[in-house]
């Protein structure tokens, strides 16, 4: 019960992530990299780009139960300064020191079936 239980929180996690690509690609973005891993230092979700700045996401998926805590509220700290560190190794592995950066959580909400309820791009 409990694999079961992990696959369908994947299921989840996975459809986040792609509708998050998929609502940004919608509004002009353009998607430069998904699950861009650095061995021992972290991972970020998706890096996308418009009018010039690099936009760093880091997607959360979780049931729709109120407002506490919300899934920006669950990046936590050291959460964050993987990202940042992760970020740190594109900007040097793309040569992109000119580039804006931005941090956000994508929240993703869906009711116990799994239906999506809503996304939200909320800063870092």
């Amino acid at each position: 019960m409990k694999e079961r239980n992990l696959t369908f929180k994947r299921f989840l996690g996975d459809k986040g992530e792609d509708l998050a690509a998929q609502t940004l690609t919608d509004r002009g973005f353009t998607i430069i990299s998904r699950n861009y891993t650095v061995h021992n230092v972290g991972e970020i979700d998706i890096i996308a780009e418009k009018a010039g700045d690099i936009h760093i996401l880091e997607v959360r998926t979780r049931q729709n139960r109120g407002t506490y805590p919300d899934s920006a509220e669950s990046v936590t700290a050291a959460k964050r300064r993987k990202v940042m560190k992760t970020a740190g190794y594109f900007v040097m592995e793309n040569d992109l020191y000119d580039r804006n950066l931005i941090f956000e959580v994508v929240m993703v909400t869906h009711d116990k079936q799994g239906n999506i309820l809503g996304i939200e791009f909320v800063p870092f």
